[in-house]
């Protein structure tokens, strides 16, 4: 038999039968086998066999409940036939008790008024004592619905003004998160380090300048620059052609450190969109700001292209003087004019530790620094250009969304206004 276990069961019995052999007892036992909850209720008092009487159950000698037996006398037949209304029958019920020879010395502690009485203080009991757990299990609901809220985001507002402030503070929230991966404090940044100090060394080491500076290609090389008019002394022309041969093979690397970091910083954009938890309900406006940061990065790359490559050409423009000074003398001294590529690979080896410091520097400058300060600029200036329309356009959100926020909040207006009453009573201070 299902009972709620918060429930007060009332065990009516009547008088003039036995209370051992009560039906609704037996069923109380069953249900609350401790008693806690069960009232023993005896009715039909006044029908009782002239000479007879209850006391030994309304006492609780015959049979003992934690709570006292309560006898009531209801209408008869009769006053349910003449429509005898209740106050009379109270009142009907009170002088029976009272002039009562068998129970008038408990006339205050019998009738329907009385047990109406003690079930009403035992609820209040009751109910005092699950106060606490009631308000905690609300506080609780409350906490839980705001946070929810919290992440839903609050409605957007109507107005132009509000919604272009709305879409800035996205966009300042998505530009913390990404500016957190360069600086180190997300993960992510740590790979363009990386680009620097693993993939552009490695790729200058394999640089084919063995190749290009082999003895075959050397007297090649040499022999063409001279023309008709042998050298006579340095070969000059050689050793320039040599040596732009070999500074042209550093624009391979430059090109991709530039790529590299490229894709690093698109990865960051993606990674920092996902992790900007204010953006997913607008996911207009995040495609937005996805494809404003790309457009941005590709003119951050397209510069920082510009600027390697001119590091490099910079360095094929101009051969340092003092090595072609030193040139007649280290022929005179060692008497060999056949060998201009270690001399070649010497000074390319300077260029490289050169651009190894130098193109780190203009890509961080043209590419990092840029999308540090400046990655939503262009956006911004857009933005502030757009109608009310369009603003309201980035800022649609999910109908399935827009309807959990409506439940989130009615339910948490009806637990806020649950717990108000809870603490309007006075009883509970």
């Amino acid at each position: 038999m299902g009972v709620p276990p918060n429930s007060i069961i009332l065990a009516i019995s009547p008088a003039n039968q036995d209370i051992a052999t009560s039906d609704a007892i037996k069923l109380a036992r069953e249900v609350d086998p401790t008693g806690e909850r069960t009232f023993g209720v005896l009715t039909k008092l006044d029908l009782m066999d002239k000479g007879t009487n209850a006391l030994d159950v309304i006492e609780g000698r015959s049979y003992r409940l934690q709570h006292p037996w309560v006898g009531v006398v209801n209408r008869s037949q009769a006053d349910i036939n003449k429509n005898t209304d209740m106050v009379l029958a109270r009142r009907k019920e009170r002088e029976y008790f009272a002039t009562s020879p068998d129970y008038g010395h408990l006339a205050n502690r019998m009738g329907s008024e009385y047990l109406a009485k003690l079930l009403s203080k035992h609820l209040e009991t009751v109910i005092r004592a699950r106060i606490p757990s009631i308000l905690s299990m609300i506080n609780k609901s409350i906490d839980e619905l705001e946070s929810e809220l919290d992440h839903l985001g609050r409605p957007v507002a109507v107005d132009a003004g509000a919604q272009l402030y709305t879409i800035l503070e996205l966009c300042r929230a998505f530009d913390r998160i990404f500016k957190e991966h360069l600086d180190g404090g997300r993960a992510g940044g740590d790979r363009i380090y990386g680009v620097f100090d693993n993939q552009l060394p490695a790729a200058l080491r394999k640089l084919p300048f063995d190749r290009h500076l082999s003895l075959q290609n050397v007297r090649k090389v040499v022999s063409e620059a001279d023309g008709y008019q042998p050298h006579l002394i340095a070969p000059e022309q050689g050793y320039r052609r040599l040596i732009e041969g070999s500074l042209s093979y550093f624009r391979g690397p430059a090109e991709a450190s530039v790529d590299a970091v490229h894709f690093v910083l698109k990865e960051l954009v993606r990674k920092s969109l996902a992790e900007t938890q204010e953006l997913k309900r607008f996911p207009t406006l995040q495609a937005e700001i996805a494809a404003a940061c790309n457009e941005s990065l590709e003119r951050f790359r397209d510069e920082s292209k510009k600027t390697t490559l001119r590091l490099v050409d910079m360095e094929s423009s101009y051969l340092t003087v003092d090595f072609f000074r030193r040139l007649p003398q280290e022929m005179e001294n060692t008497g060999n004019p056949g060998k201009p590529g270690s001399n070649v690979s010497s000074y390319v080896g300077m260029v490289s530790e050169t651009l190894r410091n130098t193109i780190p520097k203009a890509v961080v400058h043209c590419q990092v620094k840029e999308a540090k300060t400046s990655l939503l600029n262009h956006f911004y200036i857009q933005i502030g250009k757009r109608e009310a329309k369009q603003l309201s356009q980035l800022l649609d959100e999910d109908p399935a969304l827009m309807e959990r926020r409506q439940q989130c909040a009615k339910r948490l207006e009806l637990y806020k206004s649950a717990r108000d009453e809870i603490d309007s009573v006075a009883w509970v201070r």
